[in-house]
């Protein structure tokens, strides 16, 4: 084997670990164990293995001392290694979030960017993004930044903190350990989830964290130690919280949480009109359909939304004669519908690419098992589309946002309904229209985070 396959070999065989990483975390324990267990039937049946994702050494529980096979369960939270080191010229903001690649960039990781770049111009401090999955990349913080055209006044810099492996037997032999994340005084940690706080918690002041929460991430578990872990880490009241959405912080107090009414604050995101906005069509072709389709990410609902949108065809509210459908996500199935169709699966779009795909899209169907609105459906309304998506807890009406999102209960028959009503005003286009010009969606990231930021920087 030439060193260039090799070195091709190694590169997917990380991808697949990071990737299996990233399921357990998502899904817990019992979904990754059945996993393990599907893939090794595979083995034994001599089929194709772990085309998605590979169990990662570091994960699969040895023997050991009490903190090492509690480490090996929980190495999502597993401690920044620090130094601290002298104070520089200027602060510094630290982004630490598990990874900034390609898969990793939409929605919260690019709201963490943003927030991040917003806050170091604020503070007249350096910015740093710190990944702990993979290596950064930073021509996708660029990517992101341009997009939305923010400059930052300094310099960005980015680090690696990697887990390690917490194998009591695992060789070491010509690794070189490393020394760690620097830290310094006048340094902020913007945290981007339940385990990158609770691993900033032990290694640097708390004053100085905070948690940008973009979920209620206690439902991403089953009642188990992931969610036990989770709510400790929210109801830590020395720290402070920014929440994706009104929405959100006023059903997180309602749970609860009643001291983020004290440590917390929220903000609404923007869309940008340069990034969203309707895009010109070849006159007389057919409707576009947009469906949200992420399999592996349970709160989105695929296989609700799925079963939706082939009754949908079936029963001729969307006529494939008339519609194109677009499934758009990650891990898409090859899905035919009755007839033998097949939608078109639109996989690992950039920025500018799923924005130009949005802005063609007539009618979108978004689910969203939790209490925040998720961003599809404001992406789609603020390109134009009208978009179905599901009741949940307080949320319950998005109008306020834009007239062109439709809230149904999680019925399928409220929600086929829901979807006929999409179909009548997505051809409507005077009314449409209207709605459009109508939206309370935001366009401006810096008057977003306005309030947020002044009241960050107040206390300093």
């Amino acid at each position: 084997m030439s060193e260039f396959d090799k070195e091709k070999q190694e590169t997917k065989m990380s991808m697949r670990g990071r990737r299996f990483v990233e399921f357990w975390r998502e899904h817990g324990t019992r979904a990754a164990a059945r996993l393990i267990r599907e893939k090794l039937g595979d083995v034994i049946a001599g089929r194709a293995v772990f085309t998605k994702v590979e169990v990662a050494p570091a994960i699969v529980e040895r023997g050991g001392t009490v903190p090492q096979i509690c480490g090996q369960r929980f190495i999502s939270q597993q401690p920044l290694q620090t130094y601290v080191i002298p104070q520089p010229s200027l602060p510094r903001v630290s982004l630490v979030t598990d990874s900034i690649g390609s898969d990793s960039l939409f929605g919260g990781v690019g709201t963490a960017l943003l927030f991040s770049a917003q806050l170091a111009n604020r503070m007249n401090a350096t910015l740093r993004v710190v990944t702990r999955t993979e290596a950064p990349i930073p021509g996708n913080a660029w990517q992101i930044l341009n997009a939305y055209g923010v400059e930052l006044q300094h310099e960005i810099q980015f680090a690696f903190a990697p887990l390690s492996d917490m194998n009591p037997d695992a060789s070491r032999q010509g690794e070189t350990a490393s020394p760690g994340l620097d830290i310094h005084s006048d340094e902020t940690f913007i945290t981007t989830s339940w385990w990158t706080t609770a691993a900033a918690l032990p290694s640097v002041p708390h004053a100085s964290i905070i948690y940008l929460l973009q979920e209620d991430e206690r439902m991403f578990y089953p009642f188990g130690e992931e969610r036990v872990h989770c709510e400790q880490v929210l109801r830590t009241e020395d720290i402070r919280f920014v929440v994706n959405t009104q929405l959100l912080y006023d059903h997180l107090i309602a749970s609860g949480l009643t001291h983020l009414s004290r440590t917390g604050c929220w903000f609404e995101p923007a869309f940008p009109k340069s990034l969203f906005h309707v895009r010109d069509r070849e006159p007389g072709g057919k409707k576009r359909f947009f469906f949200y389709a992420r399999p592996n990410n349970p709160r989105n609902l695929f296989h609700v939304g799925l079963t939706l949108l082939d009754r949908a065809v079936n029963e001729g509210i969307l006529d494939l004669e008339q519609w194109d459908v677009f499934l758009v996500g990650k891990d898409i199935p090859n899905v035919a519908f009755a007839d033998g169709s097949r939608p078109q699966r639109c996989e690992g779009l950039g920025w500018k690419a799923y924005a130009d795909l949005v802005g063609t899209i007539d009618l979108g169907l978004s689910l969203m098992y939790t209490p925040h609105p998720s961003y599809p459906p404001f992406d789609l309304a603020a390109s134009g589309a009208v978009v179905v998506t599901n009741r949940f807890a307080n949320k319950q009406d998005l109008s306020s946002y834009s007239p062109n999102i439709l809230c149904a209960d999680l019925d399928v028959e409220a929600l086929l309904e829901a979807l006929r009503e999409g179909v009548a005003l997505a051809g409507d286009a005077q009314t449409r229209s209207r709605n459009y010009a109508a939206n309370g969606l935001g366009t401006d990231w810096a008057q977003a985070f306005e309030a947020v930021l002044r009241a960050l920087t107040a206390a300093r």
